[in-house]
C-alpha cells in the first residue's frame, strides 16, 4: 500500500544562485541558508505551519479500532462469516486501491495537496460510518472503497511538507512528519489494547472513539495552508528562484538555452518527457533495476501478509472475550520494531553493489520462515511474534530501498520511479488477490493462503539466492582477488559504481531523497526511520 547510476544530478530543490548570479551547490546553498523571508513574515514561520501539520499527521492516526475490525466483523456485533471477510470483502480492498491510486496520485499534484487530505479525511469518517451502521456485505465492501482512497492519499502528507519549508530543511522536517505518523500509529495501536484488555470497552465503543479522532483530525485539514506550487502541475517558480535541476540540464534538442520551444516541440521538451527519456536512460542501470524489483515483488508479498494477518488471528484464537484478544499490542509491538530496524539499517557498512543480493536473499527467506511459522502454529503468541519480526524485517529493507532507488536521481525522477513501482506492485497484489483469495478465483481460506504467500517467499528467496551467486561467480571470474575496502556507509549506486572506477573522488554528494506516501518515504543513513510506512488496516 507502496524500489540508479549514471552520473548523479545534483538536487533540484537545494540549487540556488548566489549574488552573482552563479548557481550554487547544494552543501553552499546550505550554508547560506533559506531564502530571505518575504516582507511581513517571520523567518521562521514554516516552524509553525510544519509543527501544525505534524500533528494533524499524528491525530489522523488515532483510530484505537482497527486493529480490532476484523474481531468486530467476525463477532456478535457484525456476525459476518470468516468466508465472507476472506473471500468477499478483503479482496475489494487490492481492487480498489489499484482503481484509485493514479488518479488520486495525479489530483494530489495538480489540487496541491490540501483538497486530497480533505478527502482523506471525509474518507476515514465514511470508513467508521459504514464500519457502525453497515450491515451487508456490499456495506463492508464501500468500506473497504473508502478506506483504498485513505491509503491512496497518503501521499498528499509526505509530500505536502515540502511546499512549506525552504530546501535547506528537507530532510529534517521528513523526519519530523514521518515520526509524527509513526508516533500516533504506535500511541493509537497501544490505546486500543489498553482499552479493550484493561478498560473492557467493545469493539463497537472502540470504533466511535475512532470515529471521534478522526472527526477531530478531518477539522484540523480544514485550516492546512494551500500551498501555491506542486511538483508537476504547478510548477510555478517564485521570485529569485532558480529554473528545476531537469530544465537546467536537459532543456531538450527543440529549445535552446535561454530560449522558448516552439508549439511542435512542446510535447518533446515538457517536463514529463524529459522525464521519461531520463527514466529510460536510467533503467539501464543494474541496482536500479534490482531495488524496484525488490520493491515490487517483497513489498507485493508484505502487503498480502498485512492485510490476512489480522483474520489469521481470529482463527488461531477464536475467542468471544474481546479482552483477551492483543492484536492492538502487536500492531503496536510491530511499528516499534519496525521503527528500530529502519532506523538500524542506515548505520549497515557494506558494500551494496557486491553484497545486495545476498543480504536480499537473506532477509527473504527469514521472512518464507516467518510465515510458515504463521502458517503452521497453533500458538497465537508465536503468531504474534512471527509477524513483529516479519514487519520488522521487511522496514529493514525499505529505506535501503529508497536511498539506492532515490540518491542518484531527481526530484522529478524519484517521484516517477516510486510511483511506477508501487503502482506495479499493486498490480501483483490485485492478481495474486484474484486468483487466491477472490470466491471468483479459488477462494482459499486464510490458512492456505498463508501456505501459498510462504511459496511465494521462498520462489522468491530462490530467485535472489541464485544472482546472488551469479555476482560472486562474475567477481571471481573477473579475477578480483584482492581483500575488499574497509566497509563504507550506506552509499548511492553512483558511488559505488563510482568506487569500482576508482572515481569516487569526482562524485558530488546524493541528491535529497523524496518522501513519498504508502505511504513510503525516503530516507538518506542519516535519518532511515523516514522510511516506514504507516501500515494498511488487515
Amino acid at each position: 500500500m507502496l524500489t540508479r547510476v549514471p552520473r548523479p544530478l545534483p538536487s533540484p530543490a537545494v540549487s540556488r544562485r548566489g549574488p552573482g548570479g552563479m548557481a550554487l551547490s547544494g552543501q553552499e546553498a546550505e550554508k547560506q541558508g533559506p531564502a530571505e523571508p518575504r516582507p511581513g513574515r517571520e523567518p521562521e514561520s514554516w516552524w509553525c505551519l510544519v509543527s501544525y501539520l505534524c500533528f494533524y499527521g499524528f491525530m489522523a492516526q488515532m483510530r484505537p479500532g482497527e486493529s480490532f475490525i476484523t474481531p468486530y466483523l467476525l463477532g456478535p456485533d457484525k456476525n459476518f462469516t470468516q468466508k465472507q471477510v476472506t473471500n468477499e470483502i478483503t479482496p475489494v480492498l487490492s481492487y480498489s486501491y489499484l482503481a484509485v491510486l493514479v488518479p488520486v496520485f495525479l489530483l494530489t499534484d495538480y489540487l496541491r495537496y490540501k483538497p486530497v487530505l480533505l478527502l482523506q479525511g471525509l474518507s476515514y469518517v465514511s470508513v467508521w460510518l459504514l464500519l457502525l451502521f453497515g450491515s451487508s456485505v456490499l456495506h463492508m465492501q464501500l468500506m473497504e472503497l473508502f478506506f483504498s482512497v485513505t491509503m491512496a492519499a497518503r501521499i498528499a502528507y509526505s509530500s505536502y511538507v515540502f511546499s512549506l519549508v525552504p530546501p535547506a530543511h528537507y530532510q529534517r522536517v521528513a523526519g519530523y512528519s514521518r515520526a509524527a505518523v509513526l508516533l500516533g500509529v504506535f500511541t493509537s495501536s497501544v490505546l486500543g489494547q489498553l482499552l479493550v484488555t484493561v478498560g473492557r470497552v467493545p469493539f463497537s465503543t472502540l470504533n466511535y472513539v475512532s470515529l471521534a479522532f478522526l472527526t477531530f483530525s478531518l477539522v484540523l485539514a480544514l485550516f492546512l495552508r494551500c500551498p501555491k506550487r506542486s511538483l508537476f502541475f504547478n510548477r510555478s517558480v517564485p521570485a529569485g528562484a532558480s529554473p528545476s535541476e531537469l530544465d537546467q540540464m536537459n532543456p531538450g534538442p527543440g529549445q535552446p538555452t535561454g530560449g522558448r520551444p516552439g508549439p511542435a516541440a512542446a510535447w518533446r521538451d515538457s517536463a514529463l518527457a524529459r522525464v521519461l527519456r531520463e527514466l529510460g536512460h536510467n533503467l539501464r542501470l543494474p541496482q536500479l533495476r534490482l531495488w524496484s524489483l525488490w520493491w515490487v515483488f517483497n513489498s507485493t508479498g508484505y502487503y498480502l501478509i498485512v492485510y490476512y494477518v489480522h483474520i489469521l488471528w481470529n482463527m488461531v484464537n477464536p475467542t468471544m472475550d474481546s479482552t483477551r484478544v492483543y492484536n492492538g499490542g502487536a500492531d503496536a509491538a510491530s511499528t516499534l520494531l519496525g521503527a528500530i530496524t529502519s532506523f538500524a539499517a542506515g548505520f549497515v557498512k557494506i558494500r551494496w553493489a557486491v553484497w545486495a543480493k545476498l543480504v536480499i536473499a537473506a532477509v527473504t527467506v527469514v521472512q518464507a520462515g516467518l510465515v510458515f511459522l504463521m502458517y503452521r502454529t497453533d500458538s497465537i503468541w508465536l503468531c504474534y511474534m512471527a509477524f513483529v519480526l516479519f514487519r520488522g524485517s521487511y522496514q529493514f529493507l525499505v529505506p535501503i530501498a529508497t536511498f539506492q532507488i532515490a540518491s542518484s536521481l531527481s526530484q522529478e525522477l524519484r517521484a516517477l520511479v516510486f510511483g511506477v513501482n508501487t503502482f506495479l506492485a499493486t498490480v501483483l497484489k490485485t492478481i495474486i488477490t484474484l486468483i487466491v483469495s477472490d470466491k471468483r478465483g479459488l477462494g482459499l481460506p486464510v490458512h492456505s493462503q498463508f501456505l501459498v504467500y510462504f511459496m511465494y517467499f521462498l520462489v522468491l528467496f530462490v530467485a535472489y539466492f541464485f544472482a546472488a551467486l551469479l555476482v560472486g561467480l562474475q567477481h571471481l571470474r573477473r579475477g578480483i582477488h584482492q581483500p575488499l575496502p574497509p566497509a563504507q556507509e550506506l552509499r548511492s549506486p553512483v558511488q559505488e559504481k563510482a568506487v569500482q572506477d576508482g572515481a569516487l573522488g569526482s562524485l558530488q554528494p546524493g541528491a535529497r531523497p523524496l518522501a513519498l506516501e504508502d505511504g513510503v518515504e525516503a530516507a538518506g543513513p542519516a535519518s532511515p526511520e523516514q522510511s516506514q510506512q504507516p501500515e494498511a488496516k488487515a
